[in-house]
């Protein structure tokens, strides 16, 4: 449990709104915390679209109160068209949101209470844009911290992965929509109102944004740091947690840059570390202080005394969808390829990881429910997104074990699959899991990776593939770091589907894999345990709000069987990440955010997938109340996605807003 600190250096000035004018007359719109004194103070920038006045409201006050009151000033600002900000959002990470943040910097640094050092921080949306502006070396800017970040977008964000398209990229889309829904507040803004219609009638239609790059071209290459490292000049902190989908970039940031650096990963899903969950959570707030510290304040400290990157080795678990804690150990590695993590190879005979290699052919066809029981693709710290026993996936799919462990077995970076396979249809896709067969029958999943077979290597290039030809392909898994216990045993699955996480391909693909040339690659770590990482977390005082409904987050699947039709369920009520309606008391504003995903697919039939989102966005105060009612479907056949459906927008009972959509997207790849 967190430790609320209540006395500190300095007291602190809360400032609700401030207006930070750019060159081109927009106000952007901002909340600082000031330390009182005498002294000019070093800034911390925060710089998201999701609301400093009533959206993040809850995290804000304990994270950025921590850091005032030990002497930071730090500002939160609502990027352009977004909380109560002039202008409109178009689209995430554009050239314009990094010029936006250019000035502000530029602005902090000219304020009368600041030294002219200026660190940034964020999490998600917040890290990317942190890196992002880090590559375009604003003068005042001294250091980062980012958290659950990417450096790739194409690869490693929530719209594509392996070149498949992630359903997430519908459901954060969505979101999105619900979340520009929100109204100016009139405390703030009196003639918001004309902002917020305005905002309401140019948004786009999120999803389709990003369905219509579904190759790693130009747009994805802006704003992904990993095109070039060299371009970030400042130090860097990296944090992320294995139950997050954000860890990949923590290893390939590390390996691609040359400044100061050091990264933290533990057992968390995509909540700031201090808030960790599942447990344990680390004393990040105070990590962060210190690198705050050593590069704001020139203070000689030991944020570098430790490993560069330091990962948690969970051990093995009976596998729930209600996971709350992870046993395990901190791990450092010093650098990154790391001389602790050596690869054991082993070669597919039929259903067996061997030593010795195989001349045999297995075909992989399997049905389209397979993966029912894989967890969210992004974990949010509510119970229910673990991925549960495999058992029932693995049932679907092709699976290779190894014999009994005789030694427990330490396993961190990715593992990486190695094969030769023909397909009979021009698109497919290889999914590949890499699990835990433990003693009691219980299958944990470790890892998992998925591949765009008609892809080239870059994922910039759609070659459909000829049938029956054989191809040769690379699949490397998401990095990890688990303890195989002695007495378990290895688990290799593969398939060729993977619903409820990805949409499915137009055919149902057959593939013939050649065993002869088929190899997987463990990443056995050897090296040394980590003392440096600080358990006792802490913050400053919690927001103050009144909880008027708890939240729950329903999931379901059912069966039907003369249709042979399954359906998948997730029913946020009273919140969609179950925080339930709650009030903020300083500003009076209520809050509530229902969510129902319905995923239905039949088995024989790819074609047949379809996903309805139906959200309720309320927000406001007695006399000045927004309701936003929304429902989006998206279905698709060879040649196209479709996406249809409505949002309405009532302002105080009365219909203010009405919008249809109806939506085609060309498949091209996918």
């Amino acid at each position: 449990m967190k430790k609320i600190i209540k006395d500190f250096k300095f007291q602190v000035k809360t400032i609700e709104n401030e207006w930070i004018s750019l060159s081109d007359g927009i106000r952007l719109s901002a909340r600082i915390w000031l330390p009182q004194g005498d002294e000019k103070f070093p800034a911390i920038l925060e710089y998201i679209p999701y609301r400093k006045n009533d959206g993040t409201r809850t995290r804000d006050e304990p994270m950025h109160g921590y850091f005032a009151g030990n002497g930071y000033a730090v500002v939160r600002v609502d990027m352009r068209g977004s909380g109560e900000s002039d202008g409109l959002l178009k689209d995430e990470y554009l050239k314009q949101e990094q010029d936006d943040a250019l000035e502000v910097i530029e602005w902090i640094a000219k304020q009368e209470w600041c030294n002219g050092k200026v660190g940034m921080m964020g999490k998600s949306w917040g890290g990317f844009n942190s890196l992002q502006v880090a590559a375009r070396r604003p003068k005042h800017l001294k250091a980062i911290i980012v958290v659950g970040f990417t450096d790739d977008r194409f690869n490693e964000d929530i719209h594509y992965k392996g070149g498949c398209l992630l359903n997430d990229n519908f459901w954060w889309g969505n979101i999105m929509l619900a979340y520009q829904a929100r109204f100016v507040d009139p405390k703030i803004d009196p003639n918001g109102r004309e902002k917020w219609l305005n905002r309401l009638e140019n948004m786009p239609l999120w999803p389709t944004l990003w369905m219509e790059h579904p190759l790693k071209d130009d747009y994805w290459k802006h704003g992904s740091v990993s095109e070039d490292y060299a371009a970030i000049e400042v130090p860097v902190f990296a944090l992320d947690g294995w139950a997050d989908s954000y860890t990949n970039p923590v290893f390939t940031l590390m390996q691609g840059l040359k400044v100061p650096r050091k990264a933290i990963i533990g057992p968390w899903a995509h909540v700031y570390p201090h808030d960790g969950f599942p447990n344990p959570a680390i004393n990040f707030l105070g990590e962060a202080l210190k690198w705050w510290d050593k590069w704001l304040k020139d203070v000689e400290n030991d944020t570098l005394d430790c490993p560069m990157i330091q990962a948690y080795i969970e051990k093995s678990l009976k596998p729930s969808a209600k996971v709350s804690e992870v046993k395990g150990r901190f791990v450092g590695l010093e650098n990154y390829p790391s001389k602790d993590i050596n690869n054991t190879n082993y070669f597919l005979n039929p259903y067996r990881l061997s030593s010795s290699k195989s001349k045999e052919f297995i075909k992989i066809n399997t049905p389209q429910n397979h993966g029912l029981l894989a967890g969210e693709w992004m974990g949010a710290g509510v119970l229910g997104e673990s991925p549960a026993d495999q058992r029932l996936d693995d049932g679907l799919a092709v699976i290779f074990e190894s014999e009994i462990l005789e030694n427990d077995v330490d396993v961190l970076g990715y593992p990486l699959l190695k094969i030769r396979l023909s397909s009979d249809k021009e698109k497919a896709m290889l999914f590949a899991q890499l699990s835990e067969v433990r003693e009691d029958g219980f299958v944990q999943r470790v890892s998992y990776g998925v591949l765009n077979l008609a892809l080239n290597q870059e994922k910039s290039e759609f070659k459909p593939l000829t049938k029956n030809e054989f191809v040769e392909r690379e699949l490397r898994l998401d990095c990890c770091g688990h303890r195989f216990t002695k007495g378990s045993k290895l688990r290799l699955s593969l398939a060729t589907t993977f619903w409820p996480m990805f949409w499915p391909m137009p055919e149902n693909a057959t593939l013939n894999l050649d065993l002869s040339a088929c190899e997987f690659a463990l990443p056995i770590f050897s090296g040394k345990d980590s003392n440096k990482v600080d358990f006792d977390a802490q913050s400053a005082a919690l927001t103050s709000l009144t909880i008027l409904k708890e939240g729950k987050v329903n999931r379901s699947v059912s069966y039907d069987i003369l249709s042979d039709t399954f359906t998948y369920i997730t029913d946020g009520v009273g919140g969609v990440f179950g925080e339930g309606v709650y009030r903020f008391d300083e500003i009076d504003v209520l809050v509530e955010h229902n969510l129902k995903r319905e995923l239905t697919l039949q088995n024989e039939d790819p074609l047949s997938a379809k996903y309805t989102i139906t959200q309720k966005m309320k927000i406001g105060r007695e006399n000045c109340m927004m309701d936003a009612d929304i429902i989006l479907t998206q279905t698709s056949d060879k040649e196209y996605f479709y996406i249809k459906g409505a949002m309405q927008v009532k302002e105080n009972d009365k219909l203010v807003f009405n919008k249809n959509y109806d939506h085609k997207t060309p498949r091209k790849s996918l």
